[in-house]
């Protein structure tokens, strides 16, 4: 059985491999998406198609439990939609 988590988005449960990780980066001082699911750090998880509810509901900043940019995250976001 696959681990499950739950997206930030929706709220929905799901496969761990289904989800993408994001990750607060304190080096680059900025959201990342963790593609390999190995960057050191709190992460959270999303499904590609909740990004603008995640984005909506300022989830991202309030699972990582940082101060994020808002404009930043939004970037980040959108090119997971493309």
């Amino acid at each position: 059985m696959e681990p499950q988590r739950t997206c930030i988005g929706c709220r929905q449960r799901g496969d761990k491999s289904g989800l993408l990780r994001l990750v607060w980066s304190a080096a680059e001082g900025a959201v990342l998406v963790d593609v390999a699911a190995r960057l050191p750090g709190r992460g959270c998880y999303l499904h590609p198609s909740c990004a603008a509810v995640a984005l909506q509901r300022r989830a991202v900043g309030r699972a990582l439990k940082v101060g994020v940019d808002p404009e930043q995250v939004a970037l980040v976001l959108a090119e997971l939609t493309v």
